[in-house]
């Protein structure tokens, strides 16, 4: 079982909670950084999300709702 599998176990249920996570970890690299590398850390906070599960409502839609 990889780390990301056993990650997303343990998240699970938690997809909020995870989400503000990566959020303040990418807010205070930001701050470290001063916002030089804004961009590249934008992206990686969304790719992790995407991992994780927590970019519902992103525009990462699932299957139509009927």
């Amino acid at each position: 079982m990889s780390v990301m599998d056993k990650l997303k176990r343990m998240l699970k249920g938690h997809e909020q909670q995870a989400d503000k996570g990566v959020d303040q970890a990418g807010d205070l690299l930001d701050e470290k950084t001063q916002g030089k590398y804004a961009g590249q850390v934008d992206t990686a906070q969304e790719k992790l999300k995407g991992q994780l599960g927590s970019d519902q409502g992103r525009g990462q839609e699932g299957p139509p709702q009927s």
